[in-house]
């Protein structure tokens, strides 16, 4: 093995200059060079502890796999990888490893952690670029004969059927929209994740196994109970996530040019509004306001800026420091011109003739922190003004589409619409429905849904074997 390199800072990521990048909606970073993965990857220390493994929501061995790297055995680095992770191309672009398995990390005490996200990424785009990966695929073995359901083809839908064809059971994902991957595809824009990559994890799987039906509503298209009691279902893991978009319910939200976060990235990613040859309408004139300060008004704010929005405002009432998108994005956004209004709230959206042309705001100041340690924010009387916007985006969190559970009777669901399910193993109020990812949880991450689909696979199998 190569010997350590104690270099305090990760090997920087290449990425597209930004007053280059605002412009068009390739990937923002573009990855590692060999050589630069093998810098990053010899600063590894090899730790017989592991803490960046307990870090990971579906415990990755990341020594391991950052070691093949220093190798230069790039495929056994990614078989490592796929033992439990069945989407690292997309993983390493998406995650918030600096909350997760860096944020242990003991290089991360006198300096930065190991980038654990753009090794994994690495490895996966090495992968992805052989002309084999989407059918060069190992098949299950085994075949149990035994049928399982997956409702939804996001994250945890997709990590729970890849583990339960390994296991061998004959699985079926329904997806309600023309195109698999959830979140993946309609949320997450193109310069953050590229489609094809999501469109080959998925052929990988398909591959493997996996059938997958679209235009598929379950709860109108067909039930399921139905799944079940007519199909021969014997198990059914719900994985819808969360689609729903909660709005501020504030004066003006009615008014032509306000979007939910929802909507607006939906008719850019999934329906393409972003490329001329495609007649998805979307209007927003030329000042953009958009409310919220998770990922998703990051992500919908850069892509209004890609769009040829003249201004683009993040309006957020708490502080950049409470801000709960990654670090990254907010430093991408802030380098390509999105201006930041923090500790500012909307009070009302103005408009004339049933179309947006301003935003009443009002600033406001963090209280002392109360029982729960949170600061909240509160208004400064007397503080309103008048913010510029023609077209006003909603990004303030979402719910799951209660269509599941309205047609399934004795589903429990919690007071926000949640499916309750045991956190351990995903099962529900009724013993053959599984549930996992967002539509449990509420909005959260990529590798926690996942995490979420792999527990409930595991639970499923042990289900379906008493």
């Amino acid at each position: 093995m190569a010997k350590f390199n104690m270099t305090p800072l990760k090997t920087k990521m290449p990425e597209q200059d930004p007053t280059i990048r605002n412009g068009n909606f390739l990937e923002v970073t573009t990855g590692y060079t060999p050589q630069m993965a093998h810098e990053e990857a010899t600063r590894c220390l090899n730790c017989k502890h592991k803490p960046c493994v307990a870090g990971c929501p579906v415990n990755i061995d990341i020594p391991n796999f950052i070691k093949s790297i220093t190798e230069g055995n790039i495929e056994e680095a990614y078989e490592i990888i796929t033992r439990t992770n069945s989407l690292p191309a997309i993983c390493g672009r998406v995650c918030p490893q600096e909350s997760q398995c860096e944020l242990p990390c003991v290089r991360g005490i006198k300096g930065e952690p190991v980038a654990i996200g753009r090794l994994e990424r690495y490895v996966a785009d090495y992968m992805l670029a052989k002309e084999t990966f989407t059918f060069d695929v190992p098949k299950p073995t085994v075949k149990k004969n035994k049928k399982v359901a997956i409702v939804g083809s996001g994250p945890s839908g997709l990590a729970a059927a890849s583990d339960l064809c390994d296991m061998g059971y004959d699985v079926t994902i329904f997806e309600a929209l023309h195109k698999a991957g959830g979140v993946l595809v309609y949320g997450i824009p193109e310069f953050r994740l590229p489609k094809l990559i999501v469109e080959k994890e998925i052929e990988r799987l398909k591959t493997k196994g996996v059938k997958i039906e679209l235009n598929m509503v379950i709860g109108k298209t067909v039930s399921i109970q139905e799944l079940h009691d007519e199909e021969g279902f014997e198990a059914v893991f719900v994985g819808t996530g969360a689609g729903l978009p909660n709005f501020m319910n504030i004066p003006g939200e009615n008014l032509n040019g306000v979007y939910s976060a929802n909507e607006f990235l939906t008719r850019v990613n999934l329906m393409k509004a972003y490329d001329p040859s495609y007649d998805t309408p979307i209007y927003f004139g030329t000042h953009v306001a958009v409310v919220g300060g998770g990922n998703v008004a990051m992500d919908a704010a850069r892509a209004a800026k890609r769009l040829k929005a003249e201004h683009v405002s993040i309006v957020y009432r708490r502080s950049e420091q409470e801000m709960p998108a990654r670090i990254e994005e907010v430093h991408h956004a802030k380098e390509e011109g999105i201006e930041f209004h923090l500790l500012t709230n909307p009070t009302q959206i103005l408009g004339d003739k049933g179309w947006v042309n301003g935003m009443e705001c009002i600033k406001m100041q963090l209280s002392e922190p109360g029982p729960d340690g949170r600061r909240r924010p509160v208004t400064i009387p007397g503080s309103e003004y008048i913010l510029d916007a023609t077209s006003v985006i909603i990004a303030i969190g979402t719910s799951p589409n209660p269509l599941i559970k309205s047609t399934t009777k004795g589903l429990d669901t919690n007071k926000w619409g949640c499916i309750v399910a045991d956190p351990e193993t995903g099962q529900t109020s009724i013993p053959y429905i599984f549930a996992g990812g967002d539509v449990v949880t509420g909005a959260a991450t990529v590798i926690l849904a996942m995490g979420a689909g792999k527990k409930a696979a595991a639970a499923i199998d042990k289900y379906l074997g008493r």
